[in-house]
């Protein structure tokens, strides 16, 4: 049976509160980070010292996406921080130096993934799906949580599906921006394995209930529902 994830993002949790929000969904499956630089996206969050805190407090992995300028010069800092998935944008380095950091990324013990702008075409994936563990498909222009799902994502979604079912079958789908109750069914079912939610899980009312309501719909959908 096809196994889905919830990865919640801490960017809509309280931030003077991180620890006791993490706890609270730490029924989900990962963790996820956003680290921005406030020049490859107009946003600034957490470095490396931040994440080795966080990785100290959640049982679970620490699913980090790097929104940062050349990337490449921080995989190790994000490692011996304590990632467990690290993510690049296509766009943020060279290829040289991003095929460079998926082999660093691999020997250090963790899953590289890749990622793209909603604006960048798949082409541009090309040379790094054969080497990644996930892409990530962002449904939202990165750097701000809160923002609405762009629906014309879905198509991508499954454009990416089918061509990663060519090239590396075992690689993962994970979708970003604009996820809720309403619409993680279509993105699932469109071909995304893992889930990030972030205002829809740290802005619910019951944090551990929303995460179960969404493993309700995982637990649908990879039983045929």
């Amino acid at each position: 049976m096809l196994k889905y994830k919830l990865s919640p993002s801490i960017l809509s949790a309280d931030f003077a509160n991180l620890a006791r929000d993490m706890a609270l969904a730490e029924q989900a499956d990962w963790m996820h980070i956003d680290v921005m630089d406030g020049l490859f996206v107009p946003n600034i969050t957490i470095g490396p010292p931040v994440v080795k805190c966080l990785a100290k407090v959640s049982p679970l992995p620490m699913d980090v996406h790097l929104m940062i300028d050349r990337p490449s010069r921080y995989v190790k800092n994000f490692l011996d921080a304590g990632a467990n998935v690290l993510t690049l944008h296509v766009e943020s380095d060279t290829t040289d130096n991003l095929l460079e950091a998926w082999a660093h990324i691999r020997a250090a013990g963790a899953s590289p993934a890749v990622t793209l702008r909603p604006g960048t075409p798949l082409s541009a994936l090309a040379p790094h799906l054969p080497l990644v563990d996930m892409v990530l498909i962002m449904t939202v222009e990165p750097g701000f949580g809160g923002q609405s799902f762009m629906p014309d994502s879905l198509e991508k979604i499954s454009a990416c599906r089918t061509l990663l079912d060519r090239v590396n079958p075992t690689c993962e789908i994970e979708v970003d921006g604009g996820i809720t109750l309403e619409n993680a069914a279509q993105v699932a079912r469109a071909g995304a394995t893992v889930i990030v939610a972030g205002s829809a899980v740290f802005g619910a009312p019951d944090v551990p209930i929303r995460v179960r309501e969404f493993q309700e719909i995982f637990k649908e959908i990879a039983t045929g529902g």
